[in-house]
């Protein structure tokens, strides 16, 4: 005799779906109560008189069925009606024209129509596990991420996070010498996330500008803390990055914060970008002193701009000239990729000046420091620099007192007494109307001294 086969139980069949990850209790019952409804439809024709009654801790279900009490021998449709003696078993009270609720036992309809219901719910599941990977995913776009390597073929490398999440690594989202093995741990930003045919497919890398933040932000608390900002990224993956950045805190350097102490911070950094070099420079919003950190390590001379084509000419020594294009053009094709300029890089005419210009710097036993960084910071960086710009225009731009920027102009003028400078420091006759009314005398008194030095100088050759 056939060994009878047991029912499946509705406990039994719920289990699986109570702890499913990503979906909430309330989202559950509403899955289940369509499940149950659209099985239900199915057999009944239509299921607006029924009621699904669920409990999704226990996994039981109570269905019933709204029917209409009718005389003995008149029902026409037994999916809404009911004969009143067969009503009048259950509740004796019943009466023709009133509704009288039936419960149906689903589990007496059969293996097929819970293997049916079944099947509906593991698809209605899916779709929703599938939508709630992508909603995951894509509110994590631009963010760190972490996965094992699961397999790596030729074109792409397949990760999976600790949900078991896919994630695809394509080779040219890979850094140049980049190789993985079978488990490896690697990290990569989220760029992508597509759900074409409800089949979420989620896109790292490693090559994107983003990882680079991210990665400073992962090592440099103050970055994380807001108190350093990236202000400019610039990268060619596997060879060199520059990375502008900025601090909101004057006690804190923001270029050593970044690279820290023997480079403790950076070297991790480079260690995962697979030995790519990285420049770190202050940020400034004066595009001439920015282009010439983002040069860096060359010296530029002088810089001229076109700000409304973001164009910069820039005039180096001879031999800063290689320096400022770097190792197959890197540098500077970097520079110009963090500053927005198109960077034209031009050997300066030295022979046109019988005295060489003289970098600010080279002056700090006659003038204060904090005064050469002041003016440098209006990308003055040589004394013909200064010297060529109108004297108001330095007052106003470094908010400096007029007797420091005239002392300022009278030491580097010394350096080119013999020579005649493309522009005059200033005149001093109609200098005495940007001085207020009491200083006029004394501004004359320095016009009649200089005029008398000239005098006898003029003598002194007639002897």
């Amino acid at each position: 005799m056939a060994k009878r086969e047991a029912k499946p139980n509705m406990v039994d069949q719920f289990a699986e779906f109570k702890e499913l990850k990503n979906i909430n209790k309330t989202t559950m019952i509403n899955v289940l109560e369509e499940s149950f409804r659209n099985v239900l439809a199915k057999m009944f024709g239509s299921d607006d008189n029924l009621d699904v009654i669920l409990n999704p801790d226990k996994g039981d279900v109570q269905i019933l069925q709204h029917l209409e009490v009718v005389p003995d021998g008149e029902v026409e449709d037994p999916y809404r009606q009911i004969a009143l003696s067969e009503a009048q078993e259950e509740d004796p009270d019943a009466e023709v024209g009133e509704e009288y609720d039936k419960e149906i036992i689903f589990e007496k309809f059969g293996r097929r129509a819970i293997l049916t219901l079944r099947q509906t719910l593991q698809s209605k599941i899916l779709d929703l596990q599938k939508e709630a990977v992508y909603n995951k995913f894509k509110d994590l776009e631009g963010e760190l991420v972490s996965g094992e390597v699961y397999q790596a073929w030729s074109r792409e490398t397949l990760l999976v996070d600790d949900d078991k999440n896919e994630m695809t690594l394509p080779k040219s989202e890979a850094i140049p010498g980049d190789f993985f093995r079978k488990g490896d741990t690697v990290r990569a930003v989220i760029i992508d996330v597509d759900n074409k045919n409800n089949n979420p497919k989620i896109t790292v890398s490693r090559t994107s500008e983003k990882f680079l933040r991210r990665l400073f932000e992962l090592e440099v608390p103050e970055i994380h803390d807001g108190l350093i900002s990236i202000r400019a990224v610039a990268r060619i993956p596997g060879e060199r990055a520059k990375i502008a950045v900025e601090s909101y805190d004057d006690r804190i350097d923001p270029v050593g914060a970044c690279v820290g102490v023997k480079g403790s911070r950076i070297h991790g950094i480079v260690r995962e970008l697979r030995n790519e070099n990285i420049d770190v420079i202050n940020y400034t919003s004066n595009p001439q002193l920015f282009i010439q950190r983002a040069l860096s390590p060359a010296r530029v001379s002088t810089i001229r701009l076109d700000e409304a084509e973001k164009k910069a000419e820039v005039f180096l020594r001879p031999e800063e000239v290689s320096l400022a294009i770097g190792k197959n053009g890197l540098n500077i094709k970097l520079a110009s990729m963090l500053t927005g300029y198109e960077i034209d890089v031009y050997r300066e005419d030295v022979a046109q000046n019988e005295i060489d210009d003289i970098y600010l710097d080279e002056f700090k036993d006659e003038i204060d420091a904090w005064v050469i960084e002041t003016i440098k910071n209006l990308g003055k960086m040589t004394a013909r620099e200064v010297l060529a710009t109108p004297r108001q225009e330095l007052i106003e731009g470094t908010d400096l007192e007029e007797s420091t920027i005239d002392n300022v102009i009278r030491i580097l003028a010394s350096e080119f007494e013999d020579e005649e400078l493309d522009e005059p420091m200033y005149d001093l006759e109609n200098a005495v109307e940007e001085y207020p009314d009491d200083e006029e005398e004394d501004i004359d008194n320095q016009v009649k001294e200089s005029d008398e030095d000239s005098k006898e100088d003029e003598a002194g050759k007639d002897e």
